[in-house]
Protein backbone atom coordinates (compact mmCIF):
# COMPACT_ATOMS: atom_id res chain seq x y z
CA UNK A 1 0.00 0.00 0.00
CA UNK A 2 2.90 2.20 0.67
CA UNK A 3 4.69 1.75 -2.33
CA UNK A 4 1.11 2.24 -4.42
CA UNK A 5 0.92 5.55 -2.12
CA UNK A 6 4.41 6.72 -3.40
CA UNK A 7 3.88 6.12 -6.91
CA UNK A 8 0.98 7.76 -6.98
CA UNK A 9 2.87 10.79 -5.02
CA UNK A 10 6.00 10.26 -7.69
CA UNK A 11 2.81 10.56 -10.47
CA UNK A 12 0.95 13.32 -9.71
CA UNK A 13 4.67 15.23 -9.35
CA UNK A 14 5.57 14.18 -13.11
CA UNK A 15 1.74 15.53 -13.64
CA UNK A 16 2.13 18.65 -11.91
CA UNK A 17 5.74 19.75 -13.39
CA UNK A 18 4.85 18.67 -17.04
CA UNK A 19 1.65 20.61 -16.47
CA UNK A 20 3.56 23.98 -15.14
CA UNK A 21 5.87 23.12 -17.93
CA UNK A 22 2.95 23.15 -20.68
CA UNK A 23 1.88 26.60 -19.19
CA UNK A 24 5.55 28.32 -20.28
CA UNK A 25 5.46 26.76 -23.39
CA UNK A 26 8.29 24.86 -22.49
CA UNK A 27 7.83 21.17 -22.75
CA UNK A 28 6.33 22.20 -26.42
CA UNK A 29 9.58 22.29 -27.56
CA UNK A 30 8.84 18.30 -28.40
CA UNK A 31 5.61 18.69 -29.30
CA UNK A 32 4.08 17.08 -33.02
CA UNK A 33 1.80 18.30 -35.40
CA UNK A 34 0.90 16.99 -38.85
CA UNK A 35 2.15 19.55 -41.28
CA UNK A 36 4.33 22.94 -40.77
CA UNK A 37 5.36 23.68 -44.56
CA UNK A 38 3.08 25.80 -46.30
CA UNK A 39 5.21 27.20 -48.91
CA UNK A 40 8.30 26.50 -50.64
CA UNK A 41 11.19 29.09 -52.48
CA UNK A 42 11.38 27.98 -56.07
CA UNK A 43 13.13 24.80 -56.77
CA UNK A 44 15.49 26.46 -58.97
CA UNK A 45 16.43 29.29 -56.31
CA UNK A 46 17.09 26.81 -53.93
CA UNK A 47 19.72 25.38 -56.23
CA UNK A 48 20.85 28.68 -57.63
CA UNK A 49 22.03 29.68 -53.70
CA UNK A 50 23.55 25.68 -53.13
CA UNK A 51 25.69 25.96 -55.81
CA UNK A 52 27.04 29.34 -54.58
CA UNK A 53 28.76 27.00 -51.92
CA UNK A 54 31.51 24.71 -53.17
CA UNK A 55 31.63 21.37 -52.36
CA UNK A 56 34.30 20.91 -49.71
CA UNK A 57 35.47 16.82 -48.61
CA UNK A 58 36.91 17.66 -45.53
CA UNK A 59 38.84 13.84 -44.40
CA UNK A 60 41.98 14.44 -42.21
CA UNK A 61 44.76 11.81 -41.71
CA UNK A 62 43.78 10.28 -38.64
CA UNK A 63 46.11 7.21 -39.45
CA UNK A 64 48.58 8.70 -36.86
CA UNK A 65 46.22 8.15 -33.71
CA UNK A 66 45.96 5.07 -31.78
CA UNK A 67 43.08 2.86 -32.28
CA UNK A 68 41.51 4.25 -28.88
CA UNK A 69 41.94 7.52 -29.93
CA UNK A 70 40.07 7.06 -33.05
CA UNK A 71 37.05 5.71 -31.10
CA UNK A 72 37.31 8.98 -28.90
CA UNK A 73 37.36 10.86 -32.30
CA UNK A 74 34.30 9.06 -33.10
CA UNK A 75 32.26 9.53 -29.90
CA UNK A 76 33.00 13.21 -30.20
CA UNK A 77 31.06 13.24 -33.84
CA UNK A 78 28.51 11.14 -32.29
CA UNK A 79 28.11 13.97 -29.86
CA UNK A 80 28.59 16.69 -32.17
CA UNK A 81 25.30 15.07 -34.28
CA UNK A 82 23.16 15.95 -31.31
CA UNK A 83 24.07 19.65 -30.95
CA UNK A 84 22.80 19.96 -34.50
CA UNK A 85 19.43 19.37 -33.25
CA UNK A 86 19.56 21.32 -30.11
CA UNK A 87 20.88 24.78 -32.37
CA UNK A 88 17.84 24.08 -34.92
CA UNK A 89 15.60 24.01 -31.98
CA UNK A 90 17.18 27.34 -30.75
CA UNK A 91 17.02 28.97 -34.32
CA UNK A 92 13.62 27.60 -35.16
CA UNK A 93 10.66 26.47 -32.91
CA UNK A 94 9.47 23.76 -35.17
CA UNK A 95 12.69 22.62 -36.55
CA UNK A 96 12.54 18.92 -35.83
CA UNK A 97 8.71 19.16 -37.33
CA UNK A 98 9.92 20.43 -40.16
CA UNK A 99 13.02 18.28 -40.67
CA UNK A 100 11.00 15.18 -40.31
CA UNK A 101 8.89 16.56 -43.13
CA UNK A 102 11.83 17.44 -45.27
CA UNK A 103 13.11 13.95 -45.10
CA UNK A 104 10.59 12.39 -46.62
CA UNK A 105 11.99 14.54 -49.70
CA UNK A 106 14.53 12.45 -50.45
CA UNK A 107 14.75 10.77 -53.30
CA UNK A 108 12.35 13.39 -55.06
CA UNK A 109 12.84 16.64 -56.74
CA UNK A 110 12.46 18.30 -53.56
CA UNK A 111 15.43 16.68 -52.01
CA UNK A 112 17.34 20.27 -52.47
CA UNK A 113 14.91 21.74 -49.57
CA UNK A 114 15.76 19.09 -47.16
CA UNK A 115 19.91 19.43 -48.23
CA UNK A 116 19.71 23.01 -47.83
CA UNK A 117 18.06 22.54 -45.06
CA UNK A 118 20.76 20.98 -43.53
CA UNK A 119 23.33 23.47 -44.55
CA UNK A 120 21.36 26.76 -43.13
CA UNK A 121 20.59 24.80 -40.13
CA UNK A 122 16.81 25.88 -40.17
CA UNK A 123 14.29 27.24 -43.02
CA UNK A 124 16.40 30.65 -42.84
CA UNK A 125 18.43 31.53 -46.00
CA UNK A 126 21.92 32.72 -44.43
CA UNK A 127 23.48 33.62 -47.95
CA UNK A 128 20.47 36.16 -48.29
CA UNK A 129 20.06 38.28 -44.61
CA UNK A 130 17.69 35.30 -43.30
CA UNK A 131 15.17 35.18 -45.81
CA UNK A 132 13.10 31.77 -45.70
CA UNK A 133 13.49 29.76 -48.73
CA UNK A 134 10.66 27.56 -47.04
CA UNK A 135 7.51 28.77 -45.11
CA UNK A 136 7.64 32.56 -46.91
CA UNK A 137 5.37 34.46 -45.11
CA UNK A 138 7.16 33.40 -41.84
CA UNK A 139 10.46 35.73 -41.49
CA UNK A 140 12.82 34.66 -38.74
CA UNK A 141 12.28 36.47 -35.34
CA UNK A 142 14.79 38.67 -34.15
CA UNK A 143 15.38 36.23 -31.52
CA UNK A 144 15.25 33.38 -33.34
CA UNK A 145 13.82 30.80 -31.12
CA UNK A 146 15.64 32.34 -27.20
CA UNK A 147 12.55 34.32 -26.86
CA UNK A 148 8.66 34.26 -27.42
CA UNK A 149 8.67 35.43 -31.24
CA UNK A 150 6.04 37.98 -30.49
CA UNK A 151 8.15 39.34 -27.25
CA UNK A 152 9.02 43.00 -27.61
CA UNK A 153 12.33 44.46 -26.04
CA UNK A 154 10.68 46.85 -23.99
CA UNK A 155 8.51 44.39 -22.47
CA UNK A 156 11.90 41.68 -21.96
CA UNK A 157 13.29 45.41 -20.15
CA UNK A 158 9.97 46.09 -18.57
CA UNK A 159 10.07 42.98 -16.93
CA UNK A 160 13.10 43.06 -15.60
CA UNK A 161 12.94 46.66 -14.43
CA UNK A 162 9.41 45.34 -12.26
CA UNK A 163 11.04 41.61 -11.32
CA UNK A 164 14.86 42.67 -10.71
CA UNK A 165 15.65 39.36 -8.99
CA UNK A 166 15.00 37.73 -12.47
CA UNK A 167 17.82 39.84 -14.39
CA UNK A 168 20.91 37.19 -14.06
CA UNK A 169 18.85 34.32 -15.59
CA UNK A 170 17.31 36.57 -18.19
CA UNK A 171 20.33 38.09 -19.48
CA UNK A 172 22.20 35.06 -18.99
CA UNK A 173 23.72 33.07 -21.91
CA UNK A 174 22.48 29.73 -20.89
CA UNK A 175 18.63 30.40 -20.66
CA UNK A 176 15.69 30.19 -23.12
CA UNK A 177 12.82 33.10 -22.21
CA UNK A 178 9.60 31.63 -22.55
CA UNK A 179 5.60 32.56 -21.41
CA UNK A 180 3.70 31.53 -18.58
CA UNK A 181 0.50 33.05 -19.69
CA UNK A 182 1.39 36.55 -19.18
CA UNK A 183 4.32 36.47 -17.57
CA UNK A 184 7.91 36.00 -19.12
CA UNK A 185 10.00 32.85 -17.49
CA UNK A 186 13.76 31.51 -17.73
CA UNK A 187 14.40 27.94 -18.14
CA UNK A 188 17.99 26.85 -17.65
CA UNK A 189 19.75 25.18 -20.98
CA UNK A 190 20.32 21.92 -18.59
CA UNK A 191 16.50 21.57 -18.11
CA UNK A 192 14.91 22.70 -21.54
CA UNK A 193 17.50 20.46 -23.75
CA UNK A 194 17.82 17.69 -20.80
CA UNK A 195 17.20 14.71 -23.21
CA UNK A 196 19.37 15.47 -25.81
CA UNK A 197 21.95 16.93 -23.15
CA UNK A 198 21.91 13.68 -21.10
CA UNK A 199 22.94 12.00 -24.34
CA UNK A 200 25.70 14.44 -24.98
CA UNK A 201 27.00 13.86 -21.81
CA UNK A 202 27.14 10.32 -21.42
CA UNK A 203 29.02 9.93 -24.86
CA UNK A 204 31.76 12.44 -23.30
CA UNK A 205 32.11 11.00 -20.50
CA UNK A 206 33.13 7.07 -22.60
CA UNK A 207 35.43 9.43 -23.86
CA UNK A 208 36.52 10.64 -21.26
CA UNK A 209 37.54 7.26 -19.46
CA UNK A 210 38.57 5.72 -23.09
CA UNK A 211 41.61 8.67 -23.99
CA UNK A 212 45.33 7.92 -22.48
CA UNK A 213 45.25 11.96 -22.77
CA UNK A 214 44.11 13.48 -19.25
CA UNK A 215 43.66 17.09 -20.67
CA UNK A 216 40.88 15.97 -22.65
CA UNK A 217 39.85 13.64 -19.92
CA UNK A 218 39.39 16.41 -17.46
CA UNK A 219 37.96 18.75 -19.78
CA UNK A 220 35.44 15.96 -21.16
CA UNK A 221 34.24 15.39 -17.80
CA UNK A 222 33.95 18.70 -16.29
CA UNK A 223 31.84 19.58 -19.71
CA UNK A 224 29.33 17.13 -19.06
CA UNK A 225 28.71 17.98 -15.65
CA UNK A 226 28.29 21.56 -16.59
CA UNK A 227 25.44 20.11 -19.15
CA UNK A 228 23.66 19.33 -16.14
CA UNK A 229 24.65 22.48 -13.68
CA UNK A 230 24.49 25.30 -16.54
CA UNK A 231 27.65 26.32 -15.03
CA UNK A 232 30.36 26.29 -17.95
CA UNK A 233 32.91 28.11 -16.13
CA UNK A 234 35.23 25.39 -14.76
CA UNK A 235 34.89 23.28 -18.05
CA UNK A 236 35.74 26.92 -20.03
CA UNK A 237 39.19 26.43 -17.59
CA UNK A 238 39.80 23.02 -18.66
CA UNK A 239 39.26 23.50 -22.22
CA UNK A 240 41.83 26.61 -22.34
CA UNK A 241 44.55 23.46 -20.98
CA UNK A 242 44.43 20.90 -23.38
CA UNK A 243 47.22 19.91 -24.65
CA UNK A 244 47.11 17.05 -27.07
CA UNK A 245 46.68 15.98 -30.36
CA UNK A 246 42.70 16.35 -30.29
CA UNK A 247 41.06 19.82 -29.76
CA UNK A 248 37.49 19.86 -29.53
CA UNK A 249 35.02 22.63 -28.70
CA UNK A 250 31.51 21.11 -27.72
CA UNK A 251 28.62 23.40 -25.56
CA UNK A 252 26.96 27.00 -25.68
CA UNK A 253 29.12 30.23 -26.99
CA UNK A 254 28.68 32.42 -29.96
CA UNK A 255 25.77 34.72 -29.86
CA UNK A 256 25.33 35.87 -33.39
CA UNK A 257 21.67 34.39 -33.40
CA UNK A 258 20.29 36.46 -30.64
CA UNK A 259 19.53 39.60 -33.06
CA UNK A 260 17.25 40.77 -29.97
CA UNK A 261 20.01 41.31 -27.27
CA UNK A 262 23.19 39.40 -28.70
CA UNK A 263 22.97 37.53 -25.05
CA UNK A 264 21.65 33.99 -25.50
CA UNK A 265 24.74 31.76 -26.69
CA UNK A 266 24.05 28.66 -29.60
CA UNK A 267 25.06 25.16 -29.08
CA UNK A 268 28.21 24.68 -31.52
CA UNK A 269 30.89 21.71 -31.80
CA UNK A 270 34.36 21.68 -33.41
CA UNK A 271 36.27 18.21 -33.95
CA UNK A 272 39.95 18.97 -34.75
CA UNK A 273 43.56 17.64 -34.91
CA UNK A 274 46.36 20.00 -33.56
CA UNK A 275 49.12 20.60 -36.47
CA UNK A 276 51.94 20.63 -33.95
CA UNK A 277 54.33 21.95 -36.15
CA UNK A 278 52.36 24.83 -37.32
CA UNK A 279 51.44 25.48 -33.95
CA UNK A 280 54.95 25.73 -32.92
CA UNK A 281 55.48 28.62 -35.57
CA UNK A 282 53.02 30.81 -34.03
CA UNK A 283 53.53 30.04 -30.55
CA UNK A 284 56.38 33.64 -30.44
CA UNK A 285 53.15 36.08 -31.03
CA UNK A 286 52.24 35.48 -27.86
CA UNK A 287 54.55 36.86 -26.15
CA UNK A 288 53.91 40.51 -27.66
CA UNK A 289 50.29 41.33 -26.04
CA UNK A 290 51.50 43.87 -23.79
CA UNK A 291 53.38 45.43 -26.75
CA UNK A 292 50.70 45.64 -28.81
CA UNK A 293 48.30 46.81 -25.82
CA UNK A 294 50.17 49.78 -25.12
CA UNK A 295 50.01 50.62 -28.90
CA UNK A 296 46.59 51.15 -29.21
CA UNK A 297 45.92 54.60 -30.75
CA UNK A 298 44.02 56.04 -27.68
CA UNK A 299 43.74 59.34 -26.07
CA UNK A 300 45.08 60.09 -22.73
CA UNK A 301 43.16 58.97 -20.04
CA UNK A 302 42.11 55.90 -21.54
CA UNK A 303 43.45 53.02 -20.13
CA UNK A 304 42.48 49.33 -22.02
CA UNK A 305 42.64 45.85 -19.94
CA UNK A 306 42.46 43.92 -22.58
CA UNK A 307 39.77 40.91 -21.92
CA UNK A 308 42.07 37.72 -21.11
CA UNK A 309 45.62 36.88 -20.02
CA UNK A 310 47.51 34.39 -21.88
CA UNK A 311 46.08 33.34 -25.40
CA UNK A 312 47.51 30.52 -26.76
CA UNK A 313 47.32 29.84 -30.20
CA UNK A 314 46.80 26.27 -32.04
CA UNK A 315 46.96 25.29 -35.60
CA UNK A 316 44.29 22.57 -36.35
CA UNK A 317 42.51 20.58 -38.86
CA UNK A 318 38.82 20.27 -38.77
CA UNK A 319 37.45 16.46 -38.75
CA UNK A 320 33.85 17.40 -37.84
CA UNK A 321 31.69 20.24 -36.52
CA UNK A 322 27.94 20.15 -35.27
CA UNK A 323 25.14 23.38 -34.14
CA UNK A 324 25.89 26.67 -35.03
CA UNK A 325 29.33 25.73 -36.08
CA UNK A 326 27.84 23.97 -39.34
CA UNK A 327 25.10 26.58 -40.13
CA UNK A 328 25.47 28.69 -43.40
CA UNK A 329 29.15 30.00 -43.92
CA UNK A 330 32.09 28.16 -42.62
CA UNK A 331 34.58 29.30 -39.57
CA UNK A 332 37.62 29.60 -40.47
CA UNK A 333 38.76 30.45 -36.71
CA UNK A 334 37.75 31.08 -33.05
CA UNK A 335 38.99 33.00 -30.15
CA UNK A 336 36.62 31.46 -26.43
CA UNK A 337 35.83 31.03 -24.18
CA UNK A 338 33.54 33.92 -24.06
CA UNK A 339 33.13 34.47 -20.33
CA UNK A 340 34.85 37.74 -19.20
CA UNK A 341 35.49 36.44 -16.07
CA UNK A 342 37.39 33.42 -17.61
CA UNK A 343 38.84 35.94 -19.87
CA UNK A 344 40.65 38.10 -17.15
CA UNK A 345 41.48 35.30 -14.30
CA UNK A 346 42.71 32.77 -16.93
CA UNK A 347 42.91 33.51 -20.19
CA UNK A 348 41.34 32.69 -23.56
CA UNK A 349 42.79 30.63 -26.65
CA UNK A 350 43.45 30.75 -30.38
CA UNK A 351 42.31 28.21 -32.37
CA UNK A 352 43.02 28.61 -36.33
CA UNK A 353 41.46 25.83 -38.52
CA UNK A 354 44.43 25.90 -41.46
CA UNK A 355 42.02 22.93 -43.69
CA UNK A 356 39.18 25.75 -44.16
CA UNK A 357 41.53 28.55 -44.40
CA UNK A 358 43.26 26.37 -47.54
CA UNK A 359 40.05 25.85 -48.92
CA UNK A 360 38.63 29.36 -48.82
CA UNK A 361 41.70 30.94 -50.07
CA UNK A 362 41.95 28.92 -52.88
CA UNK A 363 38.66 27.97 -53.68
CA UNK A 364 37.35 31.70 -52.77
CA UNK A 365 39.79 34.49 -52.10
CA UNK A 366 41.64 33.24 -55.10
CA UNK A 367 38.96 33.86 -58.33
CA UNK A 368 38.19 37.46 -56.56
CA UNK A 369 41.22 39.12 -56.54
CA UNK A 370 41.47 38.63 -60.27
CA UNK A 371 38.01 40.14 -60.59
CA UNK A 372 38.37 42.57 -57.88
CA UNK A 373 41.95 44.01 -57.49
CA UNK A 374 43.55 46.31 -59.86
CA UNK A 375 46.09 44.69 -62.12
CA UNK A 376 49.04 46.77 -59.72
CA UNK A 377 47.67 44.97 -57.08
CA UNK A 378 46.20 41.42 -58.05
CA UNK A 379 49.12 39.18 -57.69
CA UNK A 380 49.60 40.53 -53.87
CA UNK A 381 47.02 38.60 -51.90
CA UNK A 382 48.88 35.71 -50.48
CA UNK A 383 47.92 32.72 -47.99
CA UNK A 384 50.79 33.90 -45.50
CA UNK A 385 48.60 37.37 -45.69
CA UNK A 386 44.88 36.02 -45.53
CA UNK A 387 46.37 33.29 -43.08
CA UNK A 388 48.00 35.87 -40.76
CA UNK A 389 45.12 38.52 -41.04
CA UNK A 390 42.64 35.73 -39.83
CA UNK A 391 45.19 34.45 -37.11
CA UNK A 392 45.77 38.30 -35.75
CA UNK A 393 42.01 38.63 -36.29
CA UNK A 394 41.10 36.13 -33.23
CA UNK A 395 43.95 37.26 -31.59
CA UNK A 396 42.82 40.62 -31.10
CA UNK A 397 39.36 39.66 -29.76
CA UNK A 398 40.94 38.96 -26.41
CA UNK A 399 42.73 42.19 -26.73
CA UNK A 400 39.94 44.51 -26.55
CA UNK A 401 37.40 45.79 -24.12
CA UNK A 402 35.79 42.86 -21.61
CA UNK A 403 34.76 44.23 -18.16
CA UNK A 404 34.72 48.03 -18.05
CA UNK A 405 32.35 50.33 -16.00
CA UNK A 406 29.93 52.76 -17.19
CA UNK A 407 28.51 55.93 -14.89
CA UNK A 408 30.00 53.94 -12.26
CA UNK A 409 28.60 50.54 -12.27
CA UNK A 410 30.57 47.63 -13.03
CA UNK A 411 29.58 45.85 -16.55
CA UNK A 412 30.77 44.48 -20.00
CA UNK A 413 31.06 45.42 -23.15
CA UNK A 414 28.59 42.94 -24.45
CA UNK A 415 25.83 44.12 -22.21
CA UNK A 416 26.07 47.81 -23.32
CA UNK A 417 26.27 47.19 -26.74
CA UNK A 418 23.95 44.89 -26.49
CA UNK A 419 22.17 43.64 -30.12
CA UNK A 420 25.37 46.02 -31.36
CA UNK A 421 27.38 43.72 -29.90
CA UNK A 422 28.69 41.52 -32.24
CA UNK A 423 29.15 43.52 -35.66
CA UNK A 424 31.35 46.34 -33.60
CA UNK A 425 33.12 43.46 -32.22
CA UNK A 426 33.76 41.72 -35.67
CA UNK A 427 34.73 45.07 -37.27
CA UNK A 428 37.05 46.07 -34.54
CA UNK A 429 38.55 42.45 -34.60
CA UNK A 430 38.83 43.18 -38.58
CA UNK A 431 40.47 46.74 -37.86
CA UNK A 432 42.66 45.64 -34.83
CA UNK A 433 44.06 42.24 -37.08
CA UNK A 434 45.47 45.23 -39.29
CA UNK A 435 46.60 47.68 -37.00
CA UNK A 436 47.98 45.67 -34.92
CA UNK A 437 50.01 42.85 -37.76
CA UNK A 438 51.79 46.72 -38.80
CA UNK A 439 52.94 47.08 -35.37
CA UNK A 440 54.60 43.53 -34.94
CA UNK A 441 56.21 44.31 -38.19
CA UNK A 442 57.63 47.19 -36.97
CA UNK A 443 59.56 45.54 -34.41
CA UNK A 444 63.60 44.68 -34.81
CA UNK A 445 62.50 41.11 -34.12
CA UNK A 446 59.82 41.21 -36.46
CA UNK A 447 58.07 37.72 -35.90
CA UNK A 448 55.67 37.82 -38.62
CA UNK A 449 56.37 36.32 -42.39
CA UNK A 450 58.79 37.94 -44.80
CA UNK A 451 57.16 40.10 -47.18
CA UNK A 452 54.13 40.04 -45.43
CA UNK A 453 53.13 43.70 -45.57
CA UNK A 454 52.35 43.97 -49.30
CA UNK A 455 50.38 40.54 -49.29
CA UNK A 456 48.61 41.60 -45.79
CA UNK A 457 46.82 44.99 -47.21
CA UNK A 458 46.27 43.20 -50.35
CA UNK A 459 44.60 40.04 -48.54
CA UNK A 460 42.89 42.64 -46.31
CA UNK A 461 40.75 44.18 -49.38
CA UNK A 462 40.40 41.11 -51.20
CA UNK A 463 38.89 39.71 -48.09
CA UNK A 464 36.27 42.53 -47.57
CA UNK A 465 34.04 41.07 -50.87
CA UNK A 466 34.94 37.33 -49.80
CA UNK A 467 33.13 38.28 -46.44
CA UNK A 468 30.23 41.74 -47.59
CA UNK A 469 28.85 38.68 -49.98
CA UNK A 470 27.60 36.57 -46.77
CA UNK A 471 25.08 39.99 -46.12
CA UNK A 472 25.52 42.76 -44.94
CA UNK A 473 23.13 41.61 -41.97
CA UNK A 474 25.39 39.59 -40.66
CA UNK A 475 28.18 40.18 -37.69
CA UNK A 476 30.84 39.65 -40.43
CA UNK A 477 29.35 40.72 -43.36
CA UNK A 478 28.24 44.22 -41.72
CA UNK A 479 31.09 44.62 -39.95
CA UNK A 480 33.42 44.45 -43.42
CA UNK A 481 30.65 46.70 -44.90
CA UNK A 482 31.79 49.27 -42.52
CA UNK A 483 35.72 49.03 -42.96
CA UNK A 484 35.01 48.92 -46.74
CA UNK A 485 33.21 52.44 -46.57
CA UNK A 486 35.02 54.00 -43.58
CA UNK A 487 38.47 53.26 -46.19
CA UNK A 488 36.88 54.50 -49.21
CA UNK A 489 35.96 57.31 -47.66
CA UNK A 490 39.65 58.57 -46.27
CA UNK A 491 41.23 57.27 -49.60
CA UNK A 492 42.67 53.64 -48.08
CA UNK A 493 41.29 51.84 -50.36
CA UNK A 494 40.76 53.63 -54.05
CA UNK A 495 37.80 52.70 -56.60
CA UNK A 496 39.35 53.58 -60.28
CA UNK A 497 37.39 54.56 -63.55
CA UNK A 498 37.63 50.95 -64.90
CA UNK A 499 36.11 49.63 -61.83
CA UNK A 500 38.83 47.91 -60.35
CA UNK A 501 40.00 48.86 -56.53
CA UNK A 502 43.78 49.84 -55.47
CA UNK A 503 45.24 50.52 -52.27
CA UNK A 504 46.84 53.38 -51.03
CA UNK A 505 49.70 52.18 -48.59
CA UNK A 506 49.73 55.39 -45.80
CA UNK A 507 46.29 56.77 -46.66
CA UNK A 508 44.67 52.98 -45.55
CA UNK A 509 47.23 52.95 -42.81
CA UNK A 510 46.03 56.60 -41.26
CA UNK A 511 42.46 55.16 -41.92
CA UNK A 512 42.67 52.17 -40.09
CA UNK A 513 44.37 53.85 -37.03
CA UNK A 514 41.52 56.37 -36.96
CA UNK A 515 38.76 53.89 -37.35
CA UNK A 516 40.62 51.35 -34.75
CA UNK A 517 40.34 54.25 -32.33
CA UNK A 518 36.65 55.07 -32.91
CA UNK A 519 35.62 51.19 -32.41
CA UNK A 520 38.14 51.07 -29.41
CA UNK A 521 36.23 54.28 -27.73
CA UNK A 522 32.91 52.75 -29.02
CA UNK A 523 33.77 49.69 -26.52
CA UNK A 524 35.74 51.52 -23.57
CA UNK A 525 32.65 53.89 -23.06
CA UNK A 526 30.23 51.06 -23.80
CA UNK A 527 28.82 53.47 -26.16
CA UNK A 528 25.35 52.04 -27.54
CA UNK A 529 24.32 55.39 -29.65
CA UNK A 530 28.02 55.73 -30.68
CA UNK A 531 27.53 52.07 -32.29
CA UNK A 532 24.47 52.60 -33.71
CA UNK A 533 25.73 55.81 -35.23
CA UNK A 534 28.99 54.03 -36.29
CA UNK A 535 26.28 51.20 -38.44
CA UNK A 536 24.05 53.78 -39.50
CA UNK A 537 26.71 55.67 -41.35
CA UNK A 538 28.48 52.86 -42.81
CA UNK A 539 26.57 50.13 -42.66
CA UNK A 540 25.67 49.82 -46.74
CA UNK A 541 27.00 48.84 -49.82
CA UNK A 542 27.01 51.12 -52.45
CA UNK A 543 25.74 51.24 -55.88
CA UNK A 544 29.59 50.79 -56.92
CA UNK A 545 30.50 48.41 -54.58
CA UNK A 546 27.25 46.59 -55.56
CA UNK A 547 28.71 46.43 -59.19
CA UNK A 548 32.21 44.58 -58.57
CA UNK A 549 29.93 42.59 -56.05
CA UNK A 550 27.75 41.56 -59.48
CA UNK A 551 31.23 40.89 -61.45
CA UNK A 552 31.69 37.85 -58.91
CA UNK A 553 28.75 35.92 -59.91
CA UNK A 554 30.23 33.00 -60.79
CA UNK A 555 32.40 33.06 -57.77
CA UNK A 556 31.50 30.48 -54.92
CA UNK A 557 30.55 32.61 -52.14
CA UNK A 558 31.90 30.14 -49.56
CA UNK A 559 32.14 26.06 -49.42
CA UNK A 560 30.06 23.28 -48.06
CA UNK A 561 31.40 20.99 -45.84
CA UNK A 562 31.18 16.92 -46.53
CA UNK A 563 32.48 14.78 -43.34
CA UNK A 564 33.05 10.90 -43.94
CA UNK A 565 31.03 10.58 -41.05
CA UNK A 566 28.28 11.92 -41.89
Amino acid sequence: MKNRIKSLKILALIFGMFMVSGACAFAGHHHDKDSIIDSLAPVDYVEGQMEKLAPLILNPDISYLEPREKRVLMLLVRASKILDRIFREQNYEDSSIMFRELKQFVGTPNQIYYDYFKVMQGPWDRLNEDEPFINLSSPKPLGANYYPADMTMDEFNDWILNNPDDEQDFISPFTMIVRCGDKLKAIAYSDYFRRELKVVARLLKRAARLTSDESLAKFLRSRAEAFFTNDYRESDIDWIGLNGDIEVVIGPYETYEDLIFGYKAAFESFVTLVDRDETAKLEVIEQYRDYLVENYPLPDGYDLTPKGLSSPIKVVNEVYSGGDARSGIATLAFNLPNDEWVRDNVGSKNVMLKNMLEAKFNGVLVPIKDVILDPKDRDKPSFDGFFNFTLVHELSHGLGPGNIVVDGKETTVREELKELYSTIEECQADVLSIFNNHSLMQLPDNPMPEGLKDSLYASYLAGMFRSIRFGIGSAHGGGVAIQLNYHLENGGFVLGEDGFFSLDEQALKASVESLASKLLLIELRGDYNGAQALIDTYRHITPQVQLALDKLENVPIDVRKIYPFD
